[in-house]
């Protein structure tokens, strides 16, 4: 299976060219185009539980789509659902990726929901990762550019919480203020994800959660009715 990205490092387009028997499967709406050689099958994928979970908690959708190349070479696109980047992670292992940041994978990777527990409650984020883990190409998207950090052992970063995609295994976190009470309330950053290495972590350029608050108050106002 051969990959390209195109039109990095925002508005990317994941295109995937595929031989006989190869499948991918990838998140309800992102393919693009296909070939008339690709078939594509719909399904709670892991199981009825799994997908439950995995929708209701990790933010992404219940149905996933396999698309299997049934004969020749075939291709298909793939892209994310907002203005951002795609990136390419040859995983053996397990990887955290943050709700609503999976895009696509192969079928050696298998998908479950981590709970956050405290953690989450205090950060106001979302109270689950997703857990992906296996041997195979996983397919993450970001919203603006993705920037990847190499922390060695011990090393630590803090990220914003709307800033992060996806961690290493082996990266471990705990959520803090910013400063005093004083300046988690006034400064505009709130709270943040100290992470400690060894791994890598992937954050991304722009935050969902500070463009809505950017673009809210621009949004016209529903009339009142006489």
């Amino acid at each position: 299976m051969k990959y390209d990205i195109l039109y990095r490092p925002v508005y990317s387009l994941l295109r995937v060219e595929m031989d006989v028997g190869e499948s991918i499967s990838a998140e309800s709406g992102a393919m693009v185009t296909m070939t008339p050689n690709i078939e594509i099958q719909t399904s709670a994928r892991g199981g009825l539980l799994s997908s439950l979970k995995r929708s209701m908690l990790g933010g992404e959708s219940f149905f996933q789509n396999t698309f299997t190349c049934k004969n020749g070479k075939g291709a298909i696109t793939f892209g994310p659902s907002y203005m951002g980047d795609v990136e390419h992670i040859p995983l053996s292992g397990e990887w955290m990726v943050q709700g609503g940041s999976y895009l696509c994978s192969t079928s050696g990777l298998s998908i479950d929901t981590k709970f956050q527990g405290f953690k989450g409650i205090v950060s106001g984020e979302s109270l689950f990762f997703l857990r992906i883990f296996g041997q195979g190409d996983l397919f993450i998207s970001s919203f603006g550019a993705i920037h990847p950090i190499d922390l060695q052992p011990g090393e630590e970063i803090r990220v914003d919480t709307g800033n992060l995609v996806a961690f290493q295994q082996g990266v471990s976190y705990t959520v803090e203020r910013v400063g005093g009470i004083r300046s988690t309330v006034l400064s505009g950053e709130g709270l943040v994800l100290r992470m400690k290495g060894p791994g890598r972590i992937y954050i991304q350029t722009r935050s969902p959660q500070s463009f809505i608050g950017w673009l809210y108050p621009l949004l016209p106002k529903p009339q009142q009715g006489h």
